[in-house]
């Protein structure tokens, strides 16, 4: 059974840090790469960052380049998402997404940060 766990969310203040993790199982992790999204209210689901499967490569939306990191430990079957200087606009659900090909696409349940004073 396919799992992705979402943990490390939760309220932080403006220009504050917070590390997300997306603790997976039920599949060969290293095969697949791995993103970070998120979805305010009323708005779409977007890309915040993905890393790739092989060499680890990175790409990040432009409103996030610099502030955030994701990272990934194959051995842990663990997806990180380091984010720093948060601000309201980062106020998301933010969702863990594995992929590998069209076919095998899976999601988290989302955990949730909110930036506010």
């Amino acid at each position: 059974q396919v799992q992705l766990v979402e943990s490390g969310g939760g309220l932080v203040q403006p220009g504050g840090s917070l590390r997300l993790s997306c603790a997976a199982s039920g599949f060969t992790f290293s095969n697949y790469a791995m993103s970070w999204y998120r979805q305010a209210p009323g708005k779409q689901r977007e890309l915040v960052a993905r890393i790739s499967s092989l060499r680890s490569s990175t790409n990040y939306a432009n409103s996030v380049k610099g502030r955030f990191t994701i990272s990934r430990d194959n051995a842990k079957n663990t997806v990180y998402l380091q984010m720093n200087s948060l601000n309201a606009e980062d106020t998301a659900v933010y969702y863990c997404n594995a992929q590998a090909g069209i076919t095998r696409d899976y999601w988290g349940q989302g955990t949730q940060v909110t930036v506010s004073s």
